[in-house]
């Protein structure tokens, strides 16, 4: 039996990373994802990040899954334990692996040349030769050898084999029990072949714990598309894009169950593959106009082409919901990594003035819970309204607490008058502020003559009438941003969590960058550094980021994208003091881990102390 000895990195339980690397189209995505349910169901916190390529097959890729029984998201930078199932990137999974850690690789071929590092443990398993005996189709081949590397996996980290053996009954049905048993005799070759060759476990390694009750894995765009539908919308048009388009799958796929109508199995919903991103967004602000609640997603390439519909909805105030799964640009960018480059694009979005309503979620439970927001605001205030996660966000797996729904809640479609309602005045007027507010009173088609009203994007008056006067034009302008104004209060209010110290240092972050920067706070505490954190949740800012950065001497902007967008924002639409903000930008397309924003952190608060040493040696 071979020893595997316990390096330099010791003993860790429930708290150390696994990357696989692999060929993109090869089924790798089953195994993984059978290994990191494993965790979750053995009661440990855990969470996935997949890096995939743009094509379809052929390239590399990882997933890499951080056991953490602190039940942090982020990545930690770090690789325990490297699956190196791909011959041509075997030298970099080497390289990446962290030292005192463990990497397992095929050896089914003698490789005299094999790299290997003193400070790493390299394990062998002959997993091709023992799939190659057993199973017989080369598609068979490919997929076993995956669920081989699981069993190897299991055995070295001490997986519950009674865990795997469920999921894979769960994945397949109990009707197919052939595929059943070739999964768990491909997993139990290489489980007993480590066993049998290897001392087990091996120092990291994964115990049963209770830390995932009330608790699922979901990814954001499934949450989202739930959200969707218990929001109530009933249309939906897109144009696939990557990433964004398993949302639209999900929804679909929920509305073919819940949107049928008992009696007649009619279905109560509309989804249209538009021809482009234009005209997705041209049938949701019909859909919108029409009295439905109706949303597109897409990405940053599709805002661009969305933007003159973008500034129509605006300007003819009508409802409409858009999500954008962010992902790296410009221009075609890295269409598979992920980013928050849109955030200034989606904030001005179209030509002219336009300013409008965000939505930033963190995870997937916010996702779906800000779905549902993002109809409410689009309603209330007559106007577009954007949801923005991004790759990590909506494609990867997330621990999250289970979604909870009030049964009792009822949509507030907002100023819609019906039929008795007009009834009742002597005259409708669509673009009219009645109440003060800046928001004006809508009808829908067909429910009374009186509610008939022309929806321009051209130049109107308050009566709805075209217009070429600069008053009456600026007038109508002027009331559309009194509804910006008025959505400050009703967008999601910033997430403060105050450090355990005073603390002249504070740092800001927006939707998925939270992940690194809550274990980075954590960690920097830990070190004595004090640090208090303001999440942003919504656009237009709460009061109660520039009373964030007036109380602090220095404010770290964490978030993804070169520019400092967030940063950009804030300074423009705040009266938060400039100099304070000191950007931390990571913007490579990978998920962003929470070394880099302690060693952000740690250099400018060493400048700073600098520049107050010199300053006081004056």
């Amino acid at each position: 039996m071979n020893v595997v000895s316990e390096t330099a990195a010791g003993t860790r339980v429930n708290d150390f990373v696994i990357k696989i690397a692999t060929v993109n189209g090869t089924g790798s995505a089953s195994a993984n994802t059978l290994l990191m349910k494993t965790v979750f169901r053995m009661g440990v916190p855990v969470v996935g990040k997949n890096l995939f390529p743009s094509n379809i097959q052929g390239l590399p890729t990882w997933y890499e899954i951080r056991i953490t029984k602190d039940g942090y998201q982020a990545r930690t930078g770090a690789v325990d334990l490297a699956v190196a199932m791909n011959a041509d990137t075997y030298d970099q999974d080497l390289e990446k692996t962290s030292p005192g850690g463990y990497l397992i690789y095929d050896s089914s071929w003698p490789r005299p040349e094999l790299l290997s590092r003193e400070d790493v443990n390299v394990i062998g398993v002959p997993l091709a030769s023992m799939i190659n005996e057993r199973f017989d189709t080369a598609r068979t081949r490919v997929l076993m050898k995956n669920m081989a590397y699981v069993g190897a996996v299991a055995a070295l980290i001490e997986l519950d084999m009674d865990v795997i053996h469920g999921l894979v009954t769960e994945t397949f049905g109990e009707s197919k029990k052939h595929l059943i048993d070739a999964n768990m005799e491909a997993i139990d070759l290489g489980f007993r072949y480590v066993q049998e060759n290897y001392a087990c476990p091996l120092p990291i390694r994964v115990e049963q714990m209770d830390k995932t009750d009330g608790y699922i894995m979901m990814d954001g765009n499934t949450a989202a598309a739930l959200g969707c539908l218990y929001a109530g919308a009933t249309f939906g048009a897109w144009y696939p894009i990557t990433p964004s388009t398993s949302l639209m799958d999900a929804f679909k796929a929920f509305c073919e169950r819940y949107r049928v109508d008992a009696e007649t199995g009619e279905h109560n919903y509309c989804i249209i593959q538009a021809e482009d991103e234009l005209a997705s967004i041209g049938m949701v602000i019909g859909a919108g106009w029409n009295g439905a609640r109706a949303f597109t997603p897409t990405s940053g390439p599709g805002i661009s082409l969305m933007s003159e519909f973008i500034g129509f909805a605006y300007y003819g105030e009508v409802p409409a919901v858009i999500f954008n799964v962010q992902r790296t640009g410009p221009s075609t960018g890295l269409p598979t990594r992920t980013q928050q480059s849109d955030i200034l694009l989606c904030a001005y979005a179209s030509h002219g003035d336009t300013k409008h309503i965000l939505l930033f979620p963190a995870d997937p439970e916010e996702c779906f819970e800000m779905a549902v927001e993002a109809f409410e605001l689009a309603e209330w205030f007559q106007t577009p309204v954007f949801v923005i996660s991004d790759i990590d966000i909506g494609m990867n797996d997330w621990m999250v607490p289970k979604l909870k729904w009030d049964d009792d809640w009822k949509p507030n479609r907002g100023k819609i008058l019906d039929t008795e309602q007009l009834e009742k005045i002597d005259k409708f007027y669509r673009y009219l502020d009645v109440d003060g507010d800046g928001v004006p009173y809508r009808t829908l088609p067909g429910v009374h003559p009186k509610g008939a009203y022309f929806t321009r994007g051209s130049g109107h008056d308050k009566y709805g009438l075209y217009t070429e006067n600069s008053d009456k034009y600026q007038d109508v302008l002027d009331r559309i941003a009194m509804k910006f104004e008025g959505a400050r209060a009703r967008v999601p209010a910033p997430v403060i969590r105050k450090a355990a110290k005073k603390t002249r240092w504070g740092v800001i972050s927006v939707g998925s960058s939270h992940g690194p920067v809550i274990e980075a706070v954590d960690r920097l505490a830990a070190e004595d550094i004090h640090l208090d954190y303001l999440r942003v949740r919504g656009f237009p800012f709460h009061d109660e980021i520039e009373k964030f950065v007036a109380a602090h001497d220095a404010v770290f902007v964490v978030e993804q994208n070169r520019d400092g967008q967030l940063k950009s924002l804030i300074v423009n639409e705040t009266n938060a003091d400039k100099a304070k903000l000191k950007p931390i930008l990571w913007y490579s397309g990978k998920v962003p881990d929470c070394r880099f924003v302690v060693n952000g952190i740690k250099t400018q608060l060493g400048e700073e102390k600098m520049s107050r040493g010199k300053a006081q040696g004056s």
